[in-house]
């Protein structure tokens, strides 16, 4: 079950008032719990009202009022998006809020979302269903030729994601059917990226193919922060594409690290690709 996690505004939020350092460092660990059980998809602080508006309709025509806002207790701060088994597991998670927020002073507010289960059949509900022929998640599975764990935890390091599985063929069943020599490799390692995932294991030396024609692309806001994933990415294997800027970006560059992937490092742009008209689409 998929729930919202509404934090209300108040006089602080509305003013724009930042959380202090503590505050930030309780809401990551308070994050981090939740990455690790699964159960965060996302979130997100909101400016204050002032920097936004209402869009209210009459008889179909939009008439736009500028904020602020009032009151401020009806308003949102922030959110974040739970995947829970049930109602009483999603309150669990809310009842875990940092209390240093505002002195343990805040209302949140939590909301099941809907699911197409919750509808009658008909063709509205169909175009809907067509939509959730999407997957949830695409992730990249790379093979090693037994350095999965030395790679997986040197790109948990460079990317700030939570390496959540080296499980080994030792502990699984398929340890009786594998040379002993082979147990303490890694046949499923998983480093979790915001929700998607960058899984590896390792292959048997003479069954190994290093991966050819495919990269991994990690895409970012600030280029600073990219300019240095792609240093550090680079660092001991081999420049495909210098870091710099591009006619679709300010920085974009191509190398295969010292274990031998390769890698797509992209600043986030508006210039993005056009969209296929309705005549080009399949």
């Amino acid at each position: 079950m998929k729930f919202m996690l509404i934090r209300r505004a108040d006089s602080n939020t509305e003013n724009g008032t930042l959380p202090s350092q503590s505050m930030l460092s309780a809401m990551a660990d308070y994050n981090a719990r939740m990455i690790q059980a699964g159960v965060l998809v996302s979130g997100n602080g909101l400016r204050p009202t002032s920097d936004g508006c209402l869009i209210h309709f009459d008889n179909g025509a939009p008439t736009i009022i500028p904020g602020p806002l009032s009151p401020a207790s009806e308003r949102i701060a922030g959110y974040s998006v739970l995947e829970a088994p049930s109602l009483k597991d999603a309150i669990e998670w809310a009842k875990q809020w940092p209390t240093m927020d505002a002195d343990g002073n805040v209302t949140l507010e939590l909301r099941r979302y809907f699911s197409l289960e919750d509808f009658e059949p008909g063709d509205g509900l169909e175009q809907h269903r067509h939509h959730a022929r999407i997957p949830d998640a695409m992730n990249v599975y790379v093979g090693f030729p037994g350095t999965c764990r030395e790679a997986m935890a040197f790109y948990a390091d460079v990317t700030g994601g939570h390496l959540e599985c080296l499980l080994t063929y030792a502990e699984t069943p398929a340890a009786e059917h594998t040379p002993p020599a082979l147990h303490d490799r890694i046949i499923h390692a998983s480093l979790n990226l915001r929700g998607r995932r960058l899984m590896g294991a390792d292959m048997a030396t003479e069954t190994y193919t290093a991966p050819q024609g495919v990269q991994v692309q990690l895409e970012y806001q600030d280029i600073d922060q990219a300019a240095t994933t792609f240093a550090r990415l680079a660092d001991g294997g081999k420049i495909i594409m210098p870091f710099e800027a591009t006619f679709w970006s300010s920085g974009f560059g191509m190398a295969t690290d010292r274990f031998g992937i390769q890698w797509m490092i992209n600043v986030a742009s508006d210039n993005h690709c056009p969209l296929a008209t309705e005549g080009d689409a399949p």
